[in-house]
């Protein structure tokens, strides 16, 4: 079993992108479930919680990988200063991106139409919006002084999971 997880260790040191997807495949089918748990329904849709995984492993996570990669290049130096530029132009740019990709891609891996899907971001993006500007720039300028470049995308992947639930 040690020789499994040195194995994944390595993996994850040589590729962090690995390291991200694991880690929003655990925290969204997660957030998933405790939020289900929360609500009045009596039953858990584990189907619901994997296509969070599905969603959160496979496109979240490598895209906020390649973004704290634009990040960094656009401002190397991990300073204060950096990081607040980081987190205002990530909220002005990138986060509209990520929560419309969002409200959209959850409604079509749920089944809903692009009428559906377009809707869904029509009604929820602006609230949603409004509140992750009160929130995300303060994570996101911890997240790029206090966090270590490799571990970046697992910290908001858990401070999503918060966000979520």
């Amino acid at each position: 079993m040690s020789g499994v997880l040195t194995k994944c260790m390595a993996i994850s040191s040589k590729y962090p992108i690995i390291r991200g997807m694991v880690s929003y495949g655990i925290s969204w089918p997660l957030g998933s479930l405790i939020q289900q748990s929360l609500s009045d329904d009596k039953e858990l849709d584990f189907v619901k919680a994997a296509k969070f995984g599905l969603y959160g492993s496979c496109f979240v996570a490598p895209t906020f990988y390649t973004w704290l990669t634009v990040a960094g290049a656009m401002f190397p130096l991990v300073t204060l200063r950096s990081a607040l530029a980081k987190a205002v132009i990530e909220q002005v740019s990138f986060s509209p991106f990520t929560m419309v990709c969002f409200y959209f891609g959850m409604t079509i891996l749920q089944g809903g139409t692009k009428e559906e899907a377009a809707e869904e971001v029509k009604q929820k993006f602006l609230p949603t919006y409004k509140v992750g500007v009160c929130v995300w720039p303060f994570l996101q300028t911890i997240n790029y002084t206090l966090i270590p470049e490799k571990n970046r995308v697992v910290f908001i992947s858990f401070c999503s999971l918060l966000w979520t639930t």
